[in-house]
């Protein structure tokens, strides 16, 4: 079983900048891919970035550029770097881990980001 925690979402302006956390811990087995995805209102939920277990990292084309994933095993975090941020962008951001060897999804609560002058 997983358990995941993100923090880091807020109020921003457009062009500006935050950082997303996720902080994991797994009883057994370990985790292989971890990614972010958001969800809009009325919208359907989105794969934003994701990470492999050998360090591959894949972006949606909106996104490419703009953000960064990045994932510590030492400190079991996962992090999202938002920058140049646009409205488009508000959306409830959660943190996804996929297991193994027992391919299980895990899901944080989200995290609020607004992107708003």
């Amino acid at each position: 079983q997983v358990q995941l925690a993100e923090s880091g979402g807020g109020l921003v302006q457009p062009g500006g900048s935050l950082r997303l956390s996720c902080e994991y811990s797994i009883k057994k087995g370990s985790i292989s891919a971890m990614a972010w995805h958001r969800q809009a209102p009325g919208k359907s939920r989105e794969l934003v970035a994701s990470v492999s277990a050998d360090g591959s990292t894949n972006y949606l084309d909106s996104v490419k550029g703009r953000f960064t994933i990045a994932r510590d095993n030492a400190k079991n975090t996962l992090t999202l770097q938002m920058n140049s941020l646009k409205p488009e962008d508000t959306a409830v951001y959660l943190c996804r881990a996929t297991t193994m060897p027992r391919p299980l999804n895990y899901w944080g609560q989200g995290t609020q980001v607004t992107v708003s002058s």
